[in-house]
């Protein structure tokens, strides 16, 4: 797992991102403030992935993953379970949020002007205290800290190889 641990967090990131955008296409979840926070991370851990995995491929594997790439991604990936832990408590009520978290989503010119001229649709604002999807009894925001601290877990012990991956000294 160590030798391609960066393959892999780079489709875990992929993937993560993928569901977060169909989740606003299919279930018509609006992400607020601290759910684009969230995905910034794994576009992060991708690029680190993508560069790392490369990096693998034109050397051919000889000398494994690059250790800082599985230290990086521990950094982004405990980051993201930071940030995720903050958002989940906010729902929780167990602290309050920035004013910052009023809103998220896009905006553009077209949108505003039917806005203004009354004759588009109001939509509703995302907060980041209010939980708009469960599973199992876990928000969003809980599901995405407890993968971000596995992910997190995982990179710091591919950063770790055995010595027999290591490269030979001259």
């Amino acid at each position: 797992m160590t030798r391609w641990w960066t393959a892999f967090a780079l489709v875990a990131s992929l993937a993560l991102l993928g569901f977060a955008h169909l989740s606003e296409v299919i279930w018509d979840l609006t992400p607020c403030n601290l759910c684009l926070k969230a995905r910034e991370v794994y576009w992060g851990a991708a690029a680190v992935a993508l560069v790392a995995t490369l990096w693998h491929l034109l050397s051919r594997g000889s000398r494994g993953t690059p250790r800082i790439a599985a230290f990086l991604l521990a950094v982004i990936f405990a980051t993201g379970a930071v940030t995720s832990v903050f958002h989940m408590g906010g729902e929780l009520k167990w602290w309050d949020l920035p004013a910052t978290c009023m809103a998220g989503g896009t905006v553009d010119l077209a949108s505003m002007a039917s806005l203004a001229m009354g004759t588009g649709p109001i939509k509703p604002v995302a907060m980041c205290d209010a939980v708009t999807w469960r599973f199992l009894g876990v928000s969003m925001a809980g599901w995405n800290a407890l993968i971000a601290a596995a992910l997190a877990v995982i990179s710091l012990l591919a950063a770790k190889r055995p010595k027999d991956a290591r490269a030979p000294r001259s």
